[in-house]
């Protein structure tokens, strides 16, 4: 090491890695990005077809499943339309509520963190 080097270090020194807060390598893992649960609401007005056209449309479920799924909501009051990255989620979302502003429904639709 040069004396040019020891004048930029403090004290003259060598710094370790982990005294000097430097994250190394194996310090750093990613992560799976959080998923949030698109939920749907039911409401008295929106119709069953709507909902399903909306499931099939928006979620891309087939007719089959997105029937289920309509069933649920209209049973229990709430009912999980899908599953998605945050910015997926957020989307889909904001689609439901437009498309059911188009047709003058009041659908409401959210998300959740799973």
């Amino acid at each position: 090491m040069s004396p040019k080097d020891r004048c930029d270090r403090p004290e003259g020194g060598l710094a370790r890695e982990e005294e000097a807060g430097v994250a190394t390598e194996s310090d750093v893992r990613p992560q799976r990005p959080r998923r949030y649960r698109v939920l749907l609401h039911n409401d008295d007005y929106t119709t069953m077809d709507f909902v399903v056209m909306v499931l099939m449309e928006i979620f891309h479920h087939d007719e089959l499943r997105a029937v289920e799924i309509m069933l649920h909501v209209h049973r229990r009051g709430v009912g999980v339309a899908g599953v998605y990255p945050f910015g997926i989620a957020e989307t889909r979302v904001r689609k439901v509520h437009e498309l059911a502003r188009e047709h003058e429904f009041p659908l409401r639709c959210s998300m959740e963190p799973e």
